[in-house]
C-alpha cells in the first residue's frame, strides 16, 4: 500500500505515534520518526532540511489536555496550547509543501482530535486549539489539491494511545462507566484499526479526499 514512500512522522513517541510509525512501516513505508516538540520556527526547518523530500507529512501533535475553568484560562495557558498544537502546521506546510508542488504529489495527513466536533466541559482552550487544526485542514485542502497535494485530518477520541488513555485510565471504573456511557461502540478504537485508517489515507488509493475530516471515535460524536 505505502511501498517506497517517505513518510515523517511528528512526536512520533506521543499520541498515536508509535502505532503510526508501526502500521506505516509494515505497509512499507519508509518512516522518519521525529520526536520533537515543534515550538520552534527554526526547529521545523533544520528537521525538513534534515529529511529531505517527502511523500508524506503526518502532523502527530498532542500535549497534557489542561481542564481549566473557561473563566479561568489564563493567557499562558491558551498560548502554549495554541503553541504546541497550531502553530507547528503552517510552520511545516511552509517547509514541505513547496517540494510536493514541484513533484505534483503529496500527501498531508493531521492527526487531530474529536474535541472539535462535540462540546466538553472545562476543554475551552484545548477543543478552540484542536478545532483551529480542522479549520486549518479545510482551507488548505482545498487550496492544495490542485497541486495534486491531498490534506485531511483523523478527528479522533477514545482511541488506544499513552498521551491521553493511557492503562492506567484505562483501569479506572469511573473511566470505564463514562466509555459504556458516551461511546455507542462500547469499547475504545483500537490504536491499530486507527492507523490502518491514517495508512490508508497517506496511500495512492486515497486520492479523492480533499480538506477531509474523519471523526474516528466509536460513535461519540453521533449522540
Amino acid at each position: 500500500m505505502l511501498d517506497g514512500k517517505r513518510i515523517l512522522v511528528t512526536q512520533a513517541d506521543a499520541f498515536m505515534g508509535p502505532t503510526l510509525c508501526k502500521v506505516l512501516s509494515a505497509r512499507g513505508a519508509e518512516v522518519i520518526a521525529d520526536h520533537g516538540a515543534l515550538h520552534d520556527r527554526t526547529e521545523v526547518d533544520a528537521l525538513l532540511a534534515r529529511v529531505g523530500a517527502l511523500d508524506v507529512l503526518v502532523a502527530n501533535l498532542a500535549i497534557a489536555a489542561p481542564a481549566t475553568a473557561v473563566d479561568q484560562v489564563a493567557d499562558e495557558e491558551w498560548e502554549s496550547v495554541f503553541n504546541a498544537l497550531v502553530h507547528p502546521l503552517p510552520r511545516l506546510a511552509r517547509a514541505a509543501v513547496p517540494a510536493m508542488k514541484a513533484r505534483g504529489k503529496g500527501r498531508i495527513l493531521v492527526m487531530g482530535s474529536a474535541s472539535a466536533l462535540r462540546g466538553m466541559k472545562r476543554t475551552s482552550t484545548y477543543s478552540a486549539a484542536r478545532g483551529a487544526q480542522l479549520a486549518w485542514t479545510q482551507a488548505v485542502g482545498v487550496e492544495l489539491a490542485p497541486a495534486g497535494i491531498q490534506v485531511n485530518a483523523i478527528a479522533q477520541n477514545f482511541v488506544e494511545n499513552p498521551t491521553y488513555f493511557p492503562p492506567e485510565v484505562q483501569a479506572d471504573p469511573r473511566f470505564q462507566a463514562r466509555l459504556a456511557r458516551e461511546v455507542p461502540l462500547g469499547r475504545l478504537v483500537h490504536a491499530d484499526e486507527d492507523a490502518e485508517f491514517a495508512a490508508y489515507l497517506c496511500s495512492d488509493a486515497a486520492a479523492c479526499f480533499v480538506g477531509q475530516v474523519f471523526p474516528v471515535c466509536g460513535g461519540w460524536v453521533a449522540r
